[in-house]
């Protein structure tokens, strides 16, 4: 007989509680930062790994670390693989860096998960940082070790307003294009900011189509506080919503119909946010402009947003016929605007808290798992993510696995159904 979930997560949570108290020492739960939901620019630097038995950086001295705190645990081969608790609903993946695919890390990845994205290294300041210059070794380092070990991979990202290089927006004679004011040299611009998208959408997938199955083809391109919602970056205030047009149509051209394409953004749950992206996306529909799916990034916190809002934001574009993925979930500790710490180890009346949101929303997602194809983790354990410095330095745990590579009480409610 089955238990009804929230007794069987109750139970887990007990069980593990008692676990991570008997074996974490110190700091052992301690990550870095949060997130917030009106931030403009989510998941956008480069991540801070926290040394295991450190606390996240504060400018204060950092104690020495014990004997038994340096030693690291191994990965845990007794909890059940997190992809394969989810064969029969969708794929579970992590973000990554490089530097990542050797060691404890890698090894958590190879037990949990079965879908890879890069967390900078695929992002197009990474790729092509000189106009014709390509730097393909950080990213074929992540598909060759997918390739390794059987996992699947998302490309992240082709157009972005951050992480672009300069570049890109000059004229011919160097000048900044957004400053053009004479109309017929900002056609020329437009034109040709267009034609150098086009070669580097080509290059990049011509590379990886037949090792990368999904793509972020254009990230955070909606902000409803800007003129019509649309962001106002440098892509948007020299060619409109060209370039959203073009990346999509070049993507399919050099990567073939098997390849699937996605918009990815944001506080896509947000009613004013997701009805200008459904806009959006139905526009571009139908214009033929080839949008597979949308990539919702879901970077929440233990309170916001609302588990309902996120399921209310798949069931929308599905309504189009689109896939979703969830792709850069993390759970900051903190609310938005809030700056506080919670000290050097996390509560376990927190921990449990986090573990009780994490519980809701797999619950919710796998009650609705034909609204989506995956879930990809922004991170695969507390010690490398990007919210340790943002937005102030600070404690925080935003994923199933702590600082030395151990479940949480999250994990637990994630598998434990």
């Amino acid at each position: 007989m089955r238990l009804p979930a929230r007794l069987a997560r109750s139970l887990v949570f007990a069980a593990a509680l008692l676990w991570l108290s008997g074996c974490s020492g110190p700091g052992d739960n301690a990550a870095p930062a949060t997130l917030p939901p009106e931030q403009q620019e989510i998941g956008g630097g480069a991540a801070t790994a926290v040394p295991s038995g450190a606390a996240a950086s504060t400018g204060a001295p950092a104690a020495k670390a014990s004997p038994e705190a340096a030693a690291e645990p191994a990965v845990q081969a007794e909890v059940p693989p997190l992809a394969a608790a989810y064969a029969d609903y969708f794929r579970i993946g992590a973000a990554v860096e490089p530097e990542q695919l050797e060691g404890p890390a890698a090894e958590l990845l190879k037990r949990h998960v079965n879908w890879l994205v890069a967390e900078n290294a695929m992002k197009p300041d990474a790729m092509e940082p000189a106009e014709g210059s390509f730097t393909w070794e950080r990213a074929d380092r992540i598909v060759d070790f997918a390739k390794e070990n059987g996992m699947e991979l998302r490309f992240h990202t082709l157009v972005w307003h951050n992480q672009t290089p300069d570049w890109f927006f000059r004229d011919e004679a160097g000048e900044a294009m957004v400053d053009e004011t004479d109309a017929s040299r900002r056609e020329a611009n437009k034109k040709l900011l267009l034609k150098r998208l086009d070669s580097f959408v080509t290059a990049v997938v011509s590379r990886y189509k037949q090792d990368i199955t999904s793509w972020d083809v254009v990230n955070e391109v909606i902000e409803p506080g800007d003129p019509d919602g649309m962001r106002a970056s440098n892509w948007y205030r020299i060619t409109g919503t060209g370039f959203i047009e073009t990346a999509f149509r070049a993507a399919r051209k050099a990567g073939g119909p098997d390849i699937k394409l996605y918009i990815n953004d944001y506080n896509t749950d947000d009613p004013v946010k997701r009805d200008r992206l459904y806009g959006l996306v139905k526009e571009m529909l139908e214009k033929g402009v080839p949008i597979d799916g949308v990539g919702h990034q879901t970077h929440i916190s233990l309170e916001y947003p609302a588990t309902e809002r996120i399921i209310e934001s798949l069931e929308q574009f599905h309504t189009l016929g689109l896939d979703n993925q969830i792709t850069e979930l993390d759970m900051s500790l903190y609310v938005y605007n809030d700056l506080s710490d919670v000290g050097p180890e996390v509560p376990g009346d927190i921990l449990q808290q986090q573990a009780e949101r994490y519980g809701e929303l797999f619950d919710a997602l796998r009650a609705h798992k034909e609204l989506l194809s995956g879930v990809m983790f922004w991170g695969i354990a507390d010690d490398h993510t990007w919210l340790s410095t943002f937005p102030v330095a600070r404690t925080e745990a935003p994923l199933l696995f702590d600082r030395q590579h151990q479940p949480k009480p999250a994990f637990q409610a994630v598998t434990g159904f």
